[in-house]
């Protein structure tokens, strides 16, 4: 393989993304953008998985937000966890 092959690879790759970037990424959405919006089943998907990771942290906020949502909001959340798992999962075992 030739070195601009490798870089033409690199170029549509996604991070993979760490519990603590995971976690940032649930403060995100369940603080809200400058508009006031915020998502709490993106908040709680993200949590989750870095509670998955390890994060304390993110474990006791999911939590929180549980007490916030509805069974539905919870279940969409834990859908869209497992749907990042499904296309992820094999990068992170691999980094």
């Amino acid at each position: 393989m030739t070195i601009s092959m490798q870089a033409e690879a690199l170029i549509g790759a996604e991070a993979v993304l760490s519990g603590e970037d995971m976690y940032r990424l649930g403060l995100e959405a369940s603080t809200g953008d400058a508009h006031g919006t915020f998502d709490l089943v993106t908040a709680h998907k993200w949590f989750n998985l870095a509670a998955m990771q390890g994060n304390l942290e993110a474990r006791a906020y999911r939590a929180e937000l549980s007490k916030e949502m509805t069974g539905e909001e919870i279940a969409e959340a834990q859908r869209q966890a497992r749907a990042y798992l499904a296309t992820h999962r094999q990068k992170t075992l691999n980094a």
